[in-house]
């Protein structure tokens, strides 16, 4: 008798026809996939034999599922310089992407002591806290809260309302220039809160880095905390 040859898994053949398109360019980087219900009527099979398939290639790195959105054809790392003056509209429209950001929260309190240490501020002074999510396109890629010193930038919280540029936001204020003093770069895992965020899973790694802005003459305008998805992002430092 001859012999049968095994029957290739339904899953693995929509897989392999999903990552064949992509190679294509039917879907490219950043490109949202069809919903699992669309994926089983086009296949004629259950959602459970899709998730299969989509899972595949998760784990191959050719797509990401972010929570809630949907699944992701995978783009490459953005390159981010960490320079003497980083801007991150800039930094993202350099790569061909529209830079964006999503306010989580813009709130005015007291300082903290290092927040007081590090702003040049007396205890107990107000600070504006900024915090958002940045974007390349429609991707989340950073976690960020800016803290500003509001009694010597009076109106910023206005401007930053209407404005998602903090270089814009200060300008408006009065801060034409300001240039990076220093950067801190750490790594750390997602919470479960920046994981929602981010799309990612609880655990991820992340690349935190600790910033202090200034005038020309030294003045601190902004001390940044920013959380990179370590898969989205490169961080490059730029020699001065």
């Amino acid at each position: 008798m001859p012999r049968t040859m095994p029957r290739t898994p339904v899953w693995k053949s929509i897989a392999e026809t999903l990552s064949e398109e992509i190679a294509r360019g039917h879907y490219k980087p950043g490109d949202k996939l069809p919903t699992e219900a669309e994926l089983s009527a086009r296949f004629g099979v259950n959602r459970h034999t899709v998730r299969h398939a989509l899972s595949d290639l998760g784990e191959r790195g050719i797509v990401r599922s972010r929570r809630g959105a949907g699944v992701f054809v995978q783009s490459a790392p953005v390159d981010y310089p960490l320079g003497k003056r980083v801007r991150f509209h800039q930094n993202i429209r350099a790569t061909g992407r529209l830079p964006n950001r999503r306010v989580l929260r813009l709130e005015t309190r007291p300082c903290d002591a290092t927040e007081a240490s590090v702003l040049a501020l007396s205890p107990g002074e107000n600070v504006l806290i900024y915090e958002g999510l940045s974007l390349s396109g429609d991707t989340s890629v950073a976690h960020f809260i800016s803290i500003f010193p509001i009694t010597r930038l009076a109106g910023l919280d206005t401007h930053l309302t209407q404005t998602t540029s903090v270089t814009e936001g200060l300008k408006a204020v009065g801060i034409e220039d300001y240039v990076r003093v220093e950067t801190r770069v750490s790594a750390e895992r997602t919470t479960t809160t920046q994981a929602l965020h981010l799309g990612l899973r609880e655990g991820d790694p992340l690349l935190h880095t600790v910033s202090l802005n200034s005038t020309l003459d030294g003045i601190p305008v902004e001390r940044g905390l920013t959380w990179f998805a370590g898969d989205r992002v490169t961080l490059t430092v730029t020699p001065d």
